[in-house]
């Protein structure tokens, strides 16, 4: 049997409270904190920031410089690009009205959720709370500001819908009326009233 055991970088920071799957492997200089659950055979890249309390699946890639704020959750399979931020706060601020510097108790953190087999390209910004659908597809150096829909491929800032993707990340092309199909793999789509699914 292969060892199962979590490789973490000499120079990473994991706090001792975070939890690591069997087979994920943390990179040099990547940061994982308190309370964070990361599954089994994730790799996350060097530089990468993990929040207090996130949620990550198995199998995600969270690459270099990656910024995931707590409280963001990752399903299975979902791909954060380079130099992605997750935000976490609607009213960002250092201070408080009266001067104060503002504490943990001073806001309420809202969170981004990534749902299965989704990628984020590198360097998009999700503003929190928003989530992003199954397989869907956030092109590099979007921001995102409203849910994304299961399959859609968003681009631009904001983002906005531009084309539908298969699990395999490629473009769908038309099948007819409201049906795609995807060119690498060839598996069907059926769209009703803007959501798209996979064919019966």
């Amino acid at each position: 049997m292969p060892d199962r055991t979590p490789t973490v970088a000499a120079t990473a920071d994991v706090d001792p409270r975070a939890t690591i799957g069997a087979g994920t492997r943390v990179w040099h200089l990547a940061q994982v904190r308190e309370d964070a659950r990361v599954g089994e055979d994730c790799i996350v890249g060097r530089g990468a920031y993990i929040g207090p309390g996130v949620v990550v699946g198995d199998r995600c890639k969270i690459q270099n410089h990656a910024l995931v704020y707590e409280p963001a959750v990752l399903e299975d399979g979902a791909f954060v690009g380079p130099a992605v931020v997750f935000t976490n706060d609607y009213y960002p601020r250092a201070v408080n009205p009266d001067g104060s510097l503002k504490s943990a108790d001073d806001w309420h953190a809202v969170g981004v959720t990534v749902r299965t087999g989704a990628s984020i390209g590198a360097r998009s910004v999700c503003v929190a709370p928003v989530t992003i659908g199954r397989w869907a597809l956030v092109a590099a150096g979007s921001v995102v500001t409203k849910d994304v829909p299961d399959f859609a491929l968003v681009a631009g800032v904001p983002a906005r819908r531009i084309r539908w993707v298969g699990r395999a990340g490629a473009p769908l092309e038309p099948d007819g009326d409201e049906r795609w199909v995807c060119p690498t793999t060839g598996e069907r789509y059926e769209e009703h009233g803007g959501e798209l699914r996979l064919a019966q």
